[in-house]
């Protein structure tokens, strides 16, 4: 076993953990349809944060190329993990009470919700600048434009409780994220 998967085991364990809760939700969602208050745009950013966790384990393949670990570096890492496993997890809480209302609960924890997004997005500059700089991968000129794009949405998401924004910006997001992912080398990183 190299240092990378045995440092990749716990990040996998923890972005699984998300995907997990992730599901669960949408599987009590499918179970109580009858009496959930449920809310598209809600279930549309659990599919999205469900492809940015994907997309992110992912790209953590890149790191398998760095022989030398220190600890402040995993650290890194693992704390792009765990926000990540936050964000999953503020979607949909521990218990659902059978009258629960998520476009509510969205429209109550967006702050939370798109504040670690915004988060997360900066994690995701330093961690590629990171990767960029130890010749791990090669920076798409792109990549700078996408990821403000996504903070600065994040952030008006945050303040705003507007449900026409919310609603673009969740299509918004998956169409300019699927873009992205497919037209750079994230697409082929495994090849």
């Amino acid at each position: 076993m190299t240092l990378f998967e045995y440092l990749g085991v716990l990040l996998s364990v923890i972005m699984g953990l998300g995907l997990t809760h992730i599901l669960i939700g949408f599987s009590k969602t499918i179970h109580h349809r009858d009496t959930f208050r449920i809310d598209w745009v809600h279930l549309l950013w659990a599919l999205n944060v469900i492809i940015y966790i994907v997309g992110i384990w992912w790209g953590l393949f890149w790191w398998s190329g760095l022989s030398r670990w220190t600890f402040p570096e995993f650290l890194f890492v693992m704390s792009y993990a765990v926000v990540l496993f936050l964000l999953a997890s503020i979607l949909y809480p521990w218990s659902l009470s059978l009258d629960f209302d998520f476009e509510r609960h969205f429209v109550r924890n967006r702050v939370w919700f798109f504040g670690i997004l915004a988060a997360a997005w900066c994690i995701d500059v330093a961690e590629t600048a990171l990767k960029a700089r130890g010749g791990l991968r090669d920076l798409p000129p792109a990549y700078f434009v996408w990821v403000g794009v996504h903070i600065v949405l994040s952030l008006i998401a945050a303040r705003t409780p507007s449900r026409r924004f919310h609603a673009a910006f969740a299509v918004f997001w998956l169409v300019w994220t699927l873009g992205y992912l497919s037209l750079t080398t994230l697409g082929q990183i495994a090849a």
